[in-house]
């Protein structure tokens, strides 16, 4: 799809650009039967899109093609394409869109997408969207507001069915013939008393093969997986991962149902976790449109160049101190890169673990030193065996076998340090109340290089000159 609008974008473009060029003779062009054809395939083909379709096609498109078909989206697809697009390229579309647009947009949403959408949204159309939802919606728009956005409850759900446990399946079954549809991800019913405190829940696979006149109680599940709205959104994710969950109740304290969490809202949030943490470990604050101004994209990744620019700095200066060793034996500068090279991969490979396991919570104060041991006892592996390979190779090419022990020396006591700052610096970053992705593979290069030449410089100069 994306390549056929791209194509049908430049076909329209092109006509555009050459009525312009041949100025007041050729204006009827603009209006010719090509030009609406151009114009009707491509909304033809944007009109039977899924709104993540619609939103990847705008990601991929330069700002001003994004606006062009942005444009041609229809009114009451609005909300949900800015559902699906990345905060980034929300951002620009959002800007191009007047306060009644949003409005209107927003209406179209339930209350919990329009929280979702709430902190892209200007405050003036925040209060219009509120004036304007029932007073049922209202209160539940402003509840899923006051939710951290880490938390299960910024990931609720409100649109949940709830039956009594004390009537017939055939009642249930004559309930559900009465709603329009079922709400997505509908895998279960909620089986709550008249305080709405949650008793267990009733499976749809039971009332399609139970007898009609079997009360609910008698096939209900009472053994069933809560949430509360408190609780970390990760949490949600490991109780879906482990259990293989459509959809999971959201209680209070005191067992009363306010909704429920559905497994394509939970996958959204693993993927955009994924997304954010592996723009940390590159050093970037947040996502970024492929097509952003030159300053918003410099204002992004600016923290972390100059950290990495400080480092180097750093890094230079080490080697600054030996200049009289490498000028005695040129070799040394042929072969440092090689030592911080590799202490760099094991560093990252080591960060990746741990930043991992930090995610999955299997990492607590009695393990860390476990951890600690444990990546302490590959790096000796690997120095040893790729340090006398290493050492090997130095030696056969510059037939010096003093070069060829230090340069396996200098591997293992580089890839020690980098798999003790592997395990150490995310889990620091995490003691601090940060995230333990957020520069890490910035910081264990730069140490990894620079720890690399010191030892490796240090050690020719100490045996060899």
């Amino acid at each position: 799809y994306l390549q056929r609008v791209i194509a049908l974008l430049s076909k329209y473009k092109l006509l555009e650009g050459f009525v312009h060029l041949q100025g007041d003779q050729d204006e009827t062009l603009a209006d010719s039967s090509v030009q609406r054809n151009n114009l009707d395939e491509l909304q033809q083909l944007l009109d039977k899109l899924h709104p993540a379709d619609v939103a990847h096609i705008l990601e991929a498109l330069p700002l001003e093609d994004r606006l062009i078909i942005w444009g041609m989206i229809k009114p009451e697809y609005d909300g949900e394409v800015l559902l699906e697009a990345s905060d980034a390229v929300r951002e620009t579309l959002i800007t191009d869109m007047g306060s009644h647009e949003l409005v209107a947009a927003a209406e179209q949403l339930n209350a919990d997408e329009i929280a979702d959408l709430a902190p892209d949204l200007p405050q003036d159309v925040i209060e219009d969207v509120f004036r304007s939802l029932p007073i049922a919606e209202r209160e539940q728009l402003r509840a899923a507001m006051s939710y951290p956005e880490d938390s299960v409850g910024a990931l609720m759900d409100f649109d949940v069915i709830t039956v009594r446990e004390d009537v017939r399946i055939e009642v249930v079954l004559r309930y559900l013939r009465r709603l329009e549809e079922l709400p997505d991800h509908t895998d279960q019913l909620f089986v709550v008393d008249r305080e709405e405190h949650l008793k267990g829940v009733l499976l749809i696979s039971k009332i399609l093969v139970s007898d009609p006149d079997t009360l609910v109680e008698n096939v209900m599940s009472r053994e069933i997986i809560t949430l509360h709205p408190g609780d970390k959104a990760q949490d949600a994710a490991y109780a879906f991962e482990r259990y293989d969950l459509v959809s999971a109740s959201i209680i209070d304290h005191d067992k009363k149902l306010l909704g429920r969490v559905t497994v394509n809202t939970v996958i959204d949030y693993i993927r955009e976790k994924s997304e954010n943490e592996a723009l940390n470990l590159a050093g970037l604050r947040e996502e970024e449109d492929l097509f952003a101004p030159v300053l918003k994209s410099v204002k992004n990744r600016w923290v972390w160049l100059a950290v990495n620019l400080v480092t180097a700095f750093v890094a230079s200066r080490v080697i600054g101190l030996f200049e009289d060793s490498i000028e005695q034996l040129v070799a040394l500068a042929a072969l440092m890169p090689i030592i911080a090279g590799i202490g760099g991969n094991s560093g990252n490979q080591t960060i990746t673990m741990i930043v991992r396991a930090l995610a999955l919570d299997q990492i607590n104060s009695g393990s860390a030193w476990k951890l600690i041991r444990k990546e302490i006892g590959v790096s000796i592996v690997n120095g040893l065996i790729w340090g006398a390979v290493v050492g090997m190779f130095t030696f056969a090419i510059y037939q010096n076998i003093e070069l060829g022990l230090v340069m396996m020396l200098a591997m293992l006591l580089n890839l020690l340090l980098a798999a003790l700052l592997g395990v150490l610096i995310p889990m620091t970053l995490r003691k601090l109340g940060r995230d333990p992705a957020l520069g890490s593979s910035v910081l264990i290069t730069a140490v990894t290089d620079s720890g690399g030449f010191f030892i490796f410089l240090s050690l020719a100069t100490l045996f060899l000159l």
